[in-house]
């Protein structure tokens, strides 16, 4: 840009500080996407609590706590801090840190964290941490701190590393070449200029943006939001989901699975008397669950309700008196198995049925039925989980057809984790309880159960570290850290704010497909940066080597600064035509293999150049062209010599595939740019038509022949 303006070129230099800051501002924008997921998370914690001080409660604001303060916690209240409780029994939803919306009883001695809602029930704790010690504190830093280089910078490094070596050998080379021809410093300054204008691929991460922009937009009409443009490009890349299990291969509602009645009873009685004994409303998704299940069979005459019991902790029963048709009354009970078991006569039945659906992860409760003063039977055994989404199976077998292995990474005990990954189709091992091993690979284990947020953040960035390109699919607080260090993270529908704003990619309806779909329009959008990339490799070799061939063929530079600036504007935007091409997605997970482009590159250049010297040669020693005309007969050359060349590559196989109509429309306009520039001597001396012509003809016949010779070049350097 400094040259371009030294020299005057101000509408040159304009065109490239536009490309340059148009992508430092993409990414300044992206930044503040960590500042908006840390305001959600903060947004979920208590702002006060209820303190005892000097004897006294008094309700004070949530930061002024100290560890060893004792607080209430009561129905409807979010625990400020890490406590301990001491006295009291409350029904805790700690989905916020676990991820699992299954609420657990909780009495004295019982741990539990900042961020945990209360249900149910009255409780007093001691508080044992407060801000960032607390773990949802940690869950706060590692959203701030997680960060990973995405696949794209790293590419675009790579490959500006690549040619900025090889290109800055030629300019060397060139320059001293030139000094030893004694060109006077008037002719060296144009050289430099143009092959500095030559070997930069300016607009490289522009294109990579557009293609990554019109990916979003095809997925935005299949439900699916990238909230990181990055994130489509690493979907193509990507070789690994960890999956939450919880909302997200799951339905994050318990159901009723099983329900094993007793002699004497069916399964829409035993439904029928435990919707009896559950709160009719309420927060207790346990009797929401059970009411639901009942509600669904009309065929049953319900006794009418007397009076009921609340579920009390210290029981661990729900308990309700009725009237039924015949006028009489009788008592139903719901709850904890053991407890309810006591109440009742011994049925080995009962405990038999108990015993297998318990070992199966469910959470199993037993109801019993009597007729004051008669003794209690129980009339049956009933089992709930959250069950699968009805797509997660179809999702696993699909990733797996397309090369991407999914692992379950959940709060949840192994046993009920066990459960779901079973019939989602993930079959392999169970990781065992404790850290996760450092260099654990995706292979090694299927699920990895009883995790925390920082473990599923330490899993994801294992993974990464074993070289992995890690997507992240999770629906709640807890996920966010590992969501906000994938390459690729995933919030589905129904996942909280917090989650969406660490998340790469939101899915806007109802279901998992929306996965598949960017993992094949990542593919898409890769085939087509692919073959940018390759092009522009190839271009800026070419023009560097063209320039060294033409100072040694001529004497003379064979482009001027303003032919160059030309070639690269025209060629710039033909070939950002590529991100609309017609192409099909990989079949596997794609890599970038930055030394084997480059080398693929170098060939196909070396075949171009080959082509552009043969013309100039042509124009020198049989038509003794002079130097202004040889000019414009080499940027001829090297245009029409492009356009062939980018036709040959833009497939893997032979170039018969349909191509865009916007690439179409944009080479047509290219050549028909360069023709009319060239023989009406626009800005470069002119040159017959026929010659122009005539070099069309040859470079239509050069792209087939390098069709052919590409061939070997992809399938040996795997270019696919």
């Amino acid at each position: 840009m400094v040259l371009e303006v030294a020299l005057g070129k101000y509408v040159e230099a304009a065109i490239i500080g536009f490309l340059l800051v148009f992508n430092a501002a993409l990414g300044f924008f992206q930044e503040s996407r960590a500042q908006a997921t840390l305001a959600a998370l903060k947004s979920r914690l208590a702002l006060n609590a209820s303190v005892r001080r000097d004897g006294v409660w008094a309700t004070l604001p949530a930061a002024e706590l100290v560890p060893g303060d004792l607080v209430k916690l009561s129905l409807g209240a979010v625990v400020a801090a890490d406590v301990r409780l001491v006295g009291g029994s409350i029904l805790l939803d700690q989905s916020l840190l676990t991820g699992e919306s299954i609420p657990i009883e909780a009495g004295p001695g019982l741990q539990t964290y900042a961020g945990a809602l209360v249900r149910r029930g009255e409780a007093v704790a001691e508080v044992t941490a407060t801000g960032a010690r607390t773990k949802f504190g940690r869950t706060a830093e590692l959203v701030r701190t997680a960060h990973v280089e995405s696949t794209q910078q790293k590419t675009v490094v790579r490959l500006v590393g690549n040619l900025a070596i090889f290109n800055g050998v030629i300019i060397v080379m060139l320059v001293g070449y030139a000094y030893t021809l004694a060109m006077p410093l008037a002719e060296i300054i144009p050289l430099v200029l143009t092959a500095i204008l030559a070997s930069i691929p300016v607009a490289l991460p522009a294109t990579f943006t557009l293609a990554e922009a019109l990916g979003a937009r095809a997925l935005a009409h299949l439900g699916v939001l990238p909230t990181r443009l990055s994130a489509v490009d690493e979907a193509a890349t990507m070789d690994v989901l960890c999956a939450d299990k919880t909302g997200t291969l799951t339905r994050n509602e318990l159901s009723v699975t099983a329900v094993r009645p007793m002699p004497g009873f069916d399964e829409p009685q035993v439904l029928a008397l435990a919707a009896l004994a559950s709160a009719d409303g309420g927060q207790d998704p346990v009797d929401a669950a059970i009411r639901a299940a009942a509600g669904r069979n009309k065929t049953i005459a319900v006794p009418t309700a007397i009076e009921f019991v609340p579920f009390d902790p210290a029981t661990k029963m729900s308990a309700a008196t009725a009237a039924d048709p015949n006028g009489g009354t009788l008592r139903a009970v719901k709850g904890a198995f053991a407890a309810v078991s006591d109440l009742a006569e011994p049925s080995p039945t009962a405990s038999a049925a108990a015993n297998e659906l318990e070992a199966k992860g469910f959470r199993v409760l037993a109801v019993a039925v009597g007729r004051p003063p008669a003794a209690m039977r129980l009339a049956g055994v009933i089992a709930l989980s959250d069950p699968p989404r009805g797509d997660s199976a179809a999702l696993v077998t699909e990733l797996s057809r397309l090369g991407v292995r999914t692992v379950m990474v959940t709060g949840d005990a192994p046993a009920t984790a066990a459960i779901v990954a079973h019939a989602v189709g993930l079959d392999g091992a169970v990781c065992p309880p404790g850290p996760i091993p450092a260099a654990v690979g995706p292979d090694a284990f299927a699920v990895f159960a009883g995790v925390l947020p920082e473990d599923k953040y330490k899993l994801v960035k294992a993974f990464q570290a074993g070289g992995h390109t890690v997507g992240m699919c999770g629906d709640g607080a807890n996920d966010a850290p590992a969501l906000r260090q994938a390459q690729m993270g995933i919030a589905v529908s129904t996942a909280t704010d917090v989650a969406k704003s660490a998340a790469g990619i939101v899915l806007t309806e109802a279901g998992l497909k929306g996965i598949v779909a960017a993992v094949k329009e990542g593919r898409t959008a890769f085939q087509r940066i692919l073959t940018y990339t390759l092009n522009s490799a190839i271009k800026k070799v070419v023009q560097l080597l063209f320039l060294a061939a033409g100072l040694l063929m001529t004497g003379h530079a064979i482009l001027t600064p303003m032919l160059m600036v030309i070639v690269m504007v025209t060629g710039d935007f033909l070939t950002m035509s590529l991100t609309t091409d017609n192409v099909q997605p990989s079949p596997m997970p794609n890599v970038w293999r930055i030394g084997r482009l480059t080398m693929a590159a170098v060939i196909i250049a070396v075949c171009e150049l080959l082509f552009c010297v043969a013309v100039v040669a042509v124009g020198k020693f049989r038509m003794g062209l002079g130097t202004a005309a040889l000019q414009t007969l080499a940027f001829v050359a090297l245009v029409f010599a492009s356009e062939a060349t980018l036709y040959a590559i833009r497939d893997r196989h032979r170039l018969w595939s349909r191509p865009s109509h916007w690439l179409v429309l944009s080479s047509v306009g290219d050549l028909l740019i360069i023709a009319t520039l060239a023989i009406g001597g626009i800005a470069m001396t002119a040159l017959p038509m026929f010659v122009v012509a005539g070099t069309l003809a040859a470079a239509i016949a050069f792209g087939f022949v390098l069709d052919v010779v590409k061939l070997p070049v992809f399938s040996r350097l795997r270019i696919a």
